[in-house]
């Protein structure tokens, strides 16, 4: 299992139902990918776990509380910028009930994987994760 003690932050791709939640980002100066589609996640505080980041990223951007029992998928990204990790959750149809929008970016949506993969809009790198998770559903 791959170093999960050395990362600058996560992101949680959740799945409600068979659609993607996905978020747009907001045009704040200085944030990379603005007005990009984008997962809840962000930056590592103090000495959380990657799951732990995710998770309270998740809660803070949309108001959903998750556990690691909703978590069916992880994998590591090294990426220029550092090692980040990526999260997938399953959630049920109707779990958009309770999202309560939190104060980053410009609002959220439920769409397809497919849809998500083929927009010019969405962040090429969290493209390719949502892609490599597909890939091993269909292998299992």
């Amino acid at each position: 299992m791959p170093d999960d003690t050395n990362f600058i932050g996560a992101k949680l791709i959740p799945f409600i139902g068979e659609r993607l939640l996905v978020i747009r980002r907001d045009y704040t100066k200085g944030i990379p990918w603005p007005g990009f589609l984008d997962f809840p996640g962000g930056g590592r505080e103090q000495d959380e776990s990657p799951e732990v980041c995710a998770l309270r990223e998740t809660s803070e951007e949309v108001g959903l509380t998750l556990d690691s029992g909703d978590i069916v998928w992880r994998n590591m990204l090294e990426r220029p910028s550092g090692r980040t990790w990526f999260f997938v959750a399953r959630l049920p149809e109707g779990a958009e009930a309770q999202i309560t929008f939190g104060d980053e970016g410009l609002g959220w949506g439920l769409m397809e994987p497919e849809e998500y993969l083929s927009r010019s809009d969405a962040i090429p790198h969290f493209r390719d994760q949502v892609a490599h998770y597909l890939a091993t559903q269909k292998d299992a």
